[in-house]
């Protein structure tokens, strides 16, 4: 079991939050995250590459000057490979599609719970009884986390319904928010902490329960 300390906003410790590992995947499995990571990495490209062939350019067919008589070699129209604003010989023409990968889903599933495991192995998860606000206010958020201890990139994992927090958080630099339903590798591995609250880690973890049942 691992015993993750539950903090409040002063960042006093006043509870702790024991987390069967075994539920996370045992052990961390490097191989299996870089493998999703490579995978949401991927799945992110715009693939707009976009380059255009002789008959995409715009431009007269018309022949520059007649073949013979000029002393000149003898050239085609404006809009050939060869000349400077013309088509290109092999040009590109991608999609985002092109760049996707996949996993199957239970290897997906397990890669995101076993990147939380790596975070509390690390001591790298911050998990507070309550992150509620009466109002948004940016300082509010500033001073839980200097109090909590983050002075790295950090994740912020609310309840969709937490929405003051998220507001307090925009303008923080080096801090994302991401709703709790929508964890995963790619995020958790992409910042240095994650900030999470009690009941929002709890439902999580016991989703992940289910889904391991269901593997």
């Amino acid at each position: 079991m691992i015993d993750l300390p539950v903090l409040d906003k002063a960042g006093k410790q006043i509870d702790t939050l024991a987390i069967d590992e075994t539920t996370l995947g045992s052990e961390v499995r490097p191989g299996l995250l870089k493998q999703a990571y490579v995978m949401y990495h991927a799945n992110r490209r715009q693939g707009s590459a976009r380059t255009k062939s002789r008959g995409m350019v715009e431009g007269s067919t018309r022949k520059l000057y007649r073949q013979k008589g000029t002393g000149n070699a003898r050239v085609g129209n404006a809009r050939t490979v060869i000349r400077t604003g013309g088509g290109v010989a092999f040009a590109k023409k991608r999609s985002g599609d092109d760049f996707r990968k996949k996993m199957p889903r239970g290897m997906r599933r397990l890669a995101n719970r076993n990147a939380l495991l790596a975070k509390l192995v690390d001591g790298e998860v911050k998990c507070i009884d309550s992150l509620a606000f009466d109002q948004p206010r940016t300082r509010d958020m500033k001073g839980v986390l200097d109090s909590i201890g983050i002075d790295r990139t950090c994740l912020l994992a609310l309840d969709m319904e937490n929405r003051n927090a998220a507001l307090s958080s925009r303008n923080l630099a080096d801090v994302d928010v991401i709703r709790i339903d929508q964890l995963n590798a790619f995020e958790l591995l992409n910042h240095r902490y994650l900030v999470v609250e009690r009941a929002s880690l709890e439902a999580w973890l016991a989703a992940a329960g289910d889904d391991k049942e269901a593997a």
